[in-house]
């Protein structure tokens, strides 16, 4: 297996540029799939790579689900701890949200992929990896936001299905932009003006 390796290239960068390249194809194609062919020419890899580091194809998406998933958890996480207001966390949140799915617009779709396809051990692993601790910080910054006299009382479930239903459905809207707005593009600017619109659509409707 070491001959499928360039010289130059060390195990760990091999495994990173597989996961990159995964993570192009999917955000490019707006897809949650990829063929080991296009793997192979996007990450110029041979792609019996994929089985020697992951398993197998199933392994190389979830590998691509963990970088991705576990910076939002541990970014949430911070914030919760952080000593400002509850709603400038909320706001700061939001606009982190938007700002994710513009990066890998893949994230929910590939997450929900991974926990219905899988095995309900898997599954339930994976929920607790990435689903509850943000449930969980959304309850947090809630009750937080309640208590300080800021925010209504409201449902933090719900409150999690508003913001990453905002989210997702933007950034995988490419034929709604294409056959009603002339464009297939979510530019930088489209970016930051539906990230100033959600962030203060979604506060509005939370703060007393």
């Amino acid at each position: 297996m070491a001959a499928i390796l360039n010289d130059n290239l060390d195990n760990a960068s091999a495994r990173e540029q597989l996961v990159e390249a995964a993570c192009q194809i999917m955000r490019d194609g707006d897809v949650v799939d990829l063929s080991l062919s296009e793997l192979s020419l996007r990450s110029g890899l041979n792609s019996a790579l994929v089985k020697y580091y992951f398993g197998n194809k199933s392994g190389l998406l979830l590998a691509l689900l963990e970088r991705d998933m576990t910076n939002v958890v541990r970014g949430l996480q911070a914030l919760v701890s952080k000593d400002m207001a509850p709603q400038d966390k909320l706001r700061l949140h939001i606009g982190a949200v938007i700002d994710t799915y513009y990066a890998f617009p893949y994230l929910n779709r590939l997450l929900m992929r991974m926990i219905r396809d899988s095995s309900p051990n898997e599954a339930k692993r994976i929920a607790n990896l990435y689903l509850r601790p943000i449930s969980d910080a959304y309850t947090a910054l809630i009750a937080e936001g309640v208590k300080a006299g800021q925010f209504r009382t409201l449902n933090p479930q719900l409150f999690y299905f508003t913001v990453t239903g905002a989210a997702d459905r933007f950034f995988n809207a490419r034929q709604v932009l294409k056959h009603c707005y002339d464009t297939d593009e979510v530019s930088e600017e489209l970016r930051d003006e539906y990230r100033e619109h959600t962030v203060e659509l979604i506060m509005r409707g939370l703060l007393v």
